[in-house]
């Protein structure tokens, strides 16, 4: 089985430093040294094309420019890329995203992914006039992802639901292909909803054994629908010619973080809805000493970022080793990212990539050949 990789376009800004940010934290000033440009989300869009990625995530929120607006006009500035585009369903009438998601896909030649996010803050929903609770949101997602691929089978669809409501709803022109939905969860209520709807079900970067059950679970809920799921999982990566080399920049950013700043995003963390949040604090429980939770697995990203606060870091080959790891669990597709993001997509595509290749793990989505794995002596 050939693994799936994906990049991250960073729309809260970039650096050489950590850019925290997401459920419901700020972007720290550090996303102000590369600013979120076209320019240069398009630069870091193409380096992963030709790398072999075979698409790149855009965050959602009020921390980050928008999804939409921004995949479009970056996907005129790429060929093969595909986008996954995070959106919030309950902003936007699921007739209309059915809609978009149709012309997306028609505009860029099928390079549309999805990537559901149902908000698990209640406070950042209201300041986009949300006022449902989580559990209601999550039974809207339900209902609205019911419409959206409905509407995409060419059906005409009336629903009188809980939250949503559309009559005669149709579309003139289905999308082709029908964009694949990603989605992510760790509470009962968004497990229902993965298990009914989604494509590939996406976990953030808990320890192998935690990722084991969340998959277990997974499958078990799609399984009493009579579906299967793919699974995903999403991390940062810090990858070098040797894993000293590696290990020396994880601790080159941790020295970077502001007491303060670390102060007041763990604080504002703690009071998430999310239970993924919630999980991802407790993997270092807001301290600097002892961040490798696992072989080659570190929380140190979590200290001042929201949401994915685990990475892989070590040499390419550890790295690879790692990914083999996951994917012996069932995980078929990695979302990974790194600071900053242009720089760490080159040391991830030449110096992981043709190892998992030379495995029979990975093949070029492009149809290229792998370029040869670089076998560089171990100085650390």
């Amino acid at each position: 089985m050939s693994l799936t990789f994906h990049w991250f376009l960073p729309t809260n800004g970039d650096s050489r430093h950590v850019v925290g940010g997401g459920h419901g934290t700020p972007a720290t000033a550090s996303g102000r040294d590369r600013p979120p440009t076209v320019a240069y989300l398009s630069q870091i869009a193409r380096a992963a094309e030709d790398l072999g990625f075979a698409g790149a995530l855009t965050p959602t929120g009020a921390w980050c420019e928008d999804a939409w607006l921004t995949t479009a006009m970056v996907s005129q500035n790429s060929e093969r890329l595909k986008f996954l585009v995070a959106f919030r369903p309950g902003f936007v009438s699921p007739t209309l995203a059915a809609q978009m998601a149709s012309t997306f896909q028609r505009q860029t030649g099928g390079r549309l992914l999805l990537n559901v996010v149902t908000g698990g803050e209640s406070h950042e929903q209201r300041a986009y006039g949300d006022f449902l609770d989580k559990d209601a949101r999550y039974r809207r997602t339900g209902e609205f992802l019911h419409v959206v691929r409905q509407l995409w089978d060419g059906k005409s669809v009336d629903l009188h639901g809980e939250h949503l409501r559309v009559e005669d709803a149709r579309l003139s022109r289905v999308p082709d292909p029908v964009p694949e939905v990603y989605f992510g969860g760790s509470s009962p209520a968004a497990g229902q909803v993965a298990a009914r709807y989604a494509d590939v079900y996406l976990t953030w970067g808990e320890p192998p054994a935690q990722v084991a059950e969340k998959i277990a679970w997974i499958r078990s809920l799609a399984a009493e629908h009579g579906r299967t799921l793919r699974f995903g999982i999403r991390l940062h990566v810090i990858t070098r010619d040797s894993s000293a080399q590696a290990w020396a920049e994880a601790d080159r950013l941790v020295d970077g973080f502001d007491p303060e700043t670390v102060r007041a995003v763990q604080a504002g963390l703690a009071r998430s809805e999310s239970e993924g949040q919630q999980r991802m604090l407790a993997l270092h429980g807001g301290s600097r000493e002892s961040l490798e939770i696992h072989p080659n697995l570190w929380a140190g990203i979590g200290l001042v970022r929201g949401g994915a606060g685990t990475a892989l870091v070590g040499s390419h080959d550890e790295v690879a080793e790692r990914i083999e790891e996951y994917a012996a669990l069932g995980i078929e597709e990695f979302v990974l990212s790194g600071y900053p993001h242009l720089e760490e997509a080159y040391w991830f595509g030449e110096g992981v990539l043709p190892r998992l290749a030379a495995r029979g793990r990975w093949t070029h989505p492009g149809g290229r050949a792998a370029a040869p794995a670089a076998q560089v002596p171990f100085t650390g």
